[in-house]
């Protein structure tokens, strides 16, 4: 099994998991806290050792995102399913946006430099660095042609302390993107190594 494939299923799994909890908070207004802390975290990882040191080192941090990755992938068939693969797509493509604005890259990189203090401070999960995390998304990745549109209860989205988790989750979210891309990752694996992944994610899982 190569390193590549390795790397890249961890990486999507990061991604699969951001877009995951994207969708309960949207629909529930809550998510599974320790899945959440690993998507916020891995936006502070600056110098891992290894892509799996950026959610945390340990299989147990993305094994949400790993679920989401091998049965979304697989299924399709589920609404849940169809829409985290809508949110997973709509990132890949917002940071194929973003890698052609180096501006506005330095921008987020420097606002979430930032918010380390927020964080070492009051912790990954504070409503603080959430909504902090937020407004970087929304001054930045917002401001771009693609909108993500999420689905939802309209009441549980009205309330900011929701809306502000959605958006530092997708800022989550187009970080492992990012990883997925300086990996090796390309769109059109999706289609052809499908079943590689979606097998490796189920050997991780195991």
């Amino acid at each position: 099994m190569s390193r590549s494939l390795h790397d890249q299923t961890l990486a999507l799994a990061g991604l699969f998991q951001a877009a995951s909890l994207v969708r309960q908070v949207a629909h529930h207004g809550s998510c599974n806290e320790e899945s959440l802390e690993t998507c916020i975290r891995s936006l502070f990882a600056s110098d891992p050792a290894s892509t799996l040191d950026v959610y945390g080192g340990e299989l147990s941090d993305i094994r949400e995102g790993l679920d989401a990755l091998s049965t979304s992938l697989a299924q399709q068939s589920r609404p849940q399913d169809a829409e985290i693969l809508r949110y997973v797509l709509n990132l890949m493509q917002l940071e194929s946006s973003l890698k052609r604005s180096p501006d506005m890259l330095e921008v987020i990189g420097n606002r979430i430099d930032q918010a380390r203090h927020t964080a070492g401070h009051f912790g990954y999960t504070h409503s603080n660095l959430i909504g902090n995390l937020a407004s970087i998304y929304s001054d930045t990745i917002s401001t771009f042609r693609l909108r993500i549109q999420v689905s939802g209860n309209p009441q549980v989205l009205q309330q900011e302390e929701n809306a502000a988790k959605v958006r530092a989750l997708l800022l989550a979210g187009i970080r492992s993107a990012v990883l997925w891309r300086q990996s090796g990752g390309r769109r059109w694996q999706l289609i052809f190594n499908r079943k590689k992944v979606i097998n490796h994610a189920r050997e991780l899982l195991r």
